[in-house]
């Protein structure tokens, strides 16, 4: 059964949640609602099911389908973002229309099944008989005035031959006549004589479903067959709920014909019924190819394409999804936005994001790929210090994916709710960063705004502040940083009042920061500071193992941005990846992908290894004098950690914290190495 995660629980929600909650196929897992006091919420407490205020606590849960019923696009590129590979993402537009549609069918459905009920009972009412066969001859259903002239009870003639029921009976014919008779004599073996008309039963596509008989009268029975099988108050419904939405919709079945569009699709395009109904898909489209015939050979929905449609050539983008029923492709439903709206929108948005910095933290600990024991480590010491206000310090080379580590602590901690401000340290002016992290009163200085400026600081105030590359902080930069730290308030450039902040700091570099105090480069009390929690996140190099799910993972981010379908990476392909010692690490790995998959045909979904560019590195090239004596890389890097860690080890008296503190690691990362490299007391006292 499929686990469906409901976020949005206003109305298209709450309809979505009472219709799903009685389907055999799927099981509503969760309904997630920033609002408490929403509706959804309140009918999922009582139903007995899960709730929450973030969907990104539920969505890897086992979630198979995500439908985004809030309507928001900036929701659902989120969803889209963040889930699983294999989890299913309905948009809320769609979802919204589904919602209505799903509704009137559970009306059309209940009042069809009273009909039935009118129907049984009518049809046990009248003083004619009536007799119904399938279309293999087989008694279906005999009513009490049926029962009574034929002197049968239809427990025991319903399922049987109509044969060996009534063996005079004509209907059997009418499955190869398919035609009606009229006031037909028949004499039955009890010896009673009727009247009957027969008439066969053909569906809505022409194929014959069986035949029945009515003895004597048929007149009310036709009638109310007639009123049963006529399906227009369906179609008028159907299309009541499309023609009503302010979003302009087309819908075209399996073979891509135009069905039906709205009074918005042509308010939007220009293009009336008659132009589009019963037309090819592609009549509307002025530029661009037509998305309803590329879903409807995928399957799958497509988001965000622009095109030009109508004789005006109107920009729009359109977003299609296919309409699937018990398995089947029945057609695909359509989508269009005026992009003149959009651009309005982008427009605000773009002014927006020039005052404001980007104050959500994208990613969490289940984005970061990789199960091997290094990464497994860090991954442990960073949840740990989620869960605390200590200030934590990223170490690795560039490209190991730092940001990423302080995306998941800051989403993983207490502070989620509140603002994850970032900050390159080595990206912004010397002259400009301190008035960027501490902000300025009003007149500080010349071309100071007016009013004055709030610092990234004051911005992150119950929230975090990410300060990468913090090792290329000068002196005196460092030296308020510091202050910072230790008073917990800031002063505005040209204040003297100053403010309070509660901040919690996250700090990332690739430096060798003992190595700059050593050089006078990097403050001591500041280091001490900032390395409260240290973590060191393994190079790429380090842990190969991981090379196999961070292909993989890497491959499917790119399809999404470069729309390409590629499926894997090919034995031989692979194998010249895990040769190579990736001195950019992650970041290296994913451009290699890039570029391959650009270099790709279009058609070709394996990569194989005449796609990979030339894995060469500047070292490689620098060093074209360099005599090689044998030996990985790995090998010489394991041998020279190890000696240090000896003489390290030795140096602090095996005292572990002290020689941890003195390398820079943490206690469990010394531990683990000491393992790795089997060293302990006994076996390093004559260790030279």
């Amino acid at each position: 059964m499929k686990r469906v995660l409901i976020v949005g629980a206003g109305k298209g929600g709450s309809a979505l949640l009472k219709i799903l909650h009685d389907s055999d196929q799927l099981t509503v897992a969760a309904v997630i609602d920033h609002n408490p006091g929403a509706e959804g919420l309140q009918i999922a407490e009582r139903l007995g099911i899960e709730t929450g205020s973030e969907w990104l606590d539920y969505i890897h849960k086992q979630i198979d389908i995500v439908i985004e019923a809030t309507g928001s696009e900036l929701v659902f590129e989120q969803i889209r973002e963040a889930r699983p590979a294999e989890t299913v993402v309905i948009p809320g537009s769609v979802a919204y229309i589904t919602s209505e549609l799903l509704e009137e069918k559970e009306n059309l459905l209940s009042k069809l099944k009273d009909q039935t009920n009118n129907q049984n009972l009518i049809l046990n009412s009248i003083h004619d008989g009536m007799v119904v066969i399938d279309r293999n001859a087989n008694i279906t259903f005999l009513n009490q005035s049926g029962e009574k002239i034929l002197a049968k009870k239809r427990k025991d003639v319903v399922g049987k031959h109509v044969h060996s029921v009534i063996p005079a009976s004509g209907l059997p014919l009418l499955l190869t006549t398919k035609t009606k008779e009229v006031n037909k004599k028949l004499v039955l073996e009890n010896g009673r004589k009727v009247i009957t008309t027969r008439i066969p039963l053909i569906g809505s596509d022409n194929t014959l479903i069986g035949a029945y008989a009515v003895f004597k009268d048929i007149t009310e029975i036709v009638g109310l067959a007639e009123e049963i099988t006529d399906l227009k108050e369906v179609k008028t419904m159907l299309e009541a709920i499309i023609h009503s939405s302010d979003e302009a919709i087309s819908v075209v079945d399996e073979n891509g014909n135009g069905l039906m569009i709205n009074p918005a699709y042509t308010r939007i395009t220009g293009l009336k019924e008659s132009d589009i109904v019963g037309k090819p898909a592609t009549v509307d489209i002025s530029e661009g190819e037509s998305m309803h015939l590329k879903v409807l050979q995928t399957r799958r929905a497509v988001r965000g394409v622009r095109m030009k449609v109508g004789p005006l050539k109107k920009e729009v983008l359109v977003n299609v999804a296919p309409v699937i029923v018990d398995g089947k492709l029945k057609g695909s439903v359509g989508v269009l936005h005026d992009v003149s709206e959009i651009q309005l929108l982008t427009t605000e948005l773009k002014r927006a994001r020039q005052i404001i910095r980007n104050l959500e933290a994208k990613y969490t600990f289940a984005d970061i790929t990789g199960d091997s024991q290094e990464l497994t480590l860090a991954l442990e010491q960073a949840r740990v210090g989620a869960k605390t206000p200590a200030t934590v310090l990223l170490r690795g080379e560039s490209g190991t994916g730092k940001e990423l580590f302080a995306h998941a602590i800051h989403n993983e901690s207490n502070r989620r709710h509140n603002k994850f401000i970032r900050v390159n340290c080595a990206a912004i002016a010397e002259s400009q960063l301190e008035s960027e992290l501490f902000g300025y009163e009003d007149g500080a200085f010349v071309g100071a705004k007016q009013g004055g400026k709030k610092g990234y600081f004051e911005e992150a105030h119950n929230g975090s502040i990410f300060l990468d590359e913090i090792g290329d902080l000068t002196l005196p930069m460092q030296a308020k940083l510091l202050r910072v730290l230790q008073e917990k308030e800031i002063v505005r450039i040209g204040g003297t009042k100053p403010v309070i902040v509660d901040v919690r700091v996250i700090a990332a570099t690739n430096v060798n920061l003992e190595k700059a105090i050593m050089q006078k480069t990097f403050r001591e009390d500041l280091y001490y500071r900032l390395n409260r929690l240290p973590i060191y996140i393994p190079p790429l190099r380090e842990r190969k193992g991981d090379l196999v799910p961070l292909t993989n993972h890497l491959i499917q981010k790119l399809n999404e941005d470069y729309g390409r379908n590629v499926r894997s990476i090919d034995e031989e392909a692979f194998l010249k990846l895990q040769d190579y010692d990736w001195p950019g690490n992650v970041r290296e790995l994913e451009n290699v992908i890039g570029r391959a998959m650009i270099f790709m045909e279009h058609q070709e979904e394996v990569i194989k290894k005449s796609h990979l560019p030339a894995l060469t590195t500047l070292y490689d090239q620098q060093k074209e004098e360099a005599i090689w004596l044998g030996g990985s890389l790995q090998e010489a890097v394991d041998e020279y950690e190890k000696g240090l860690l000896a003489d390290a080890f030795k140096t602090h008296d095996f005292n572990k914290t002290q020689t941890a503190k003195a390398l820079g690691i943490s206690i469990r990362n010394l531990y683990y190495k000491l393992d790795k490299y089997n060293l302990n007391k006994e076996n390093l006292q004559g260790y030279s």
